[in-house]
């Protein structure tokens, strides 16, 4: 006897399978609203410069014509990856050679502490290790491994202007990292 094949069954949607699509969607639309902020925030420092530093008037020319070098501070907006601070450094100003202005940092490049003018020395003197530096910033003595780091200077509108830099400690070759 041939018994006629029976008739597919129709799929008739049933209330379990209509909540599991619905939860299912709301779970997916939730954890991509998730993921932009996290990825966001992820990639944030890869796409953004770690320091906005920008140039800074020291005053004009005509206050740092003595010849001893000239202490001043810098204060600017730094910006390390996801956290904003204020800052403070150290500039020394100061002449060259050919008797043009030169700022330097005042980060001693051993180990970061602040180099200070002696005046009974003639020289910069790190307090941490005794490093010594000459007034154009050289190295004289001690264990850092290069003189002062010169920072770009110009001078605008009748005032001089430094754009700090922060330079890589403990070698030889100066190298700015931020």
């Amino acid at each position: 006897m041939n018994e006629p094949a029976p008739a597919p069954k129709e799929s008739v949607p049933t209330r379990r399978s209509f909540f599991g699509v619905l939860v299912g969607s709301i779970s997916t639309v939730v954890g991509a609203l998730m993921a932009v902020p996290l990825l966001r925030f992820a990639l944030h420092p890869l796409f953004d410069s770690t320091s906005g530093t920008d140039w800074f008037p020291l005053g004009s020319p005509e206050e740092f014509g003595g010849a001893d070098p000239v202490r001043a501070e810098v204060s600017f907006r730094k910006t390390d990856g996801w956290r904003v601070s204020q800052v403070k450094q150290t500039v020394w100003v100061t002449h060259d050679s050919s008797g043009q202005l030169r700022v330097l940092s005042g980060t001693c490049p051993h180990l970061g502490c602040v180099a200070v003018w002696r005046d009974d020395q003639k020289s910069f003197v790190c307090p941490c290790h005794k490093g010594t530096f000459a007034k154009d910033g050289e190295r004289l003595a001690g264990p850092p491994p290069r003189g002062l780091d010169p920072l770009p200077v110009k001078v605008e509108g009748g005032k001089l202007w430094v754009k700090y830099q922060y330079f890589r400690q403990l070698v030889a070759q100066r190298e700015v990292v931020g």
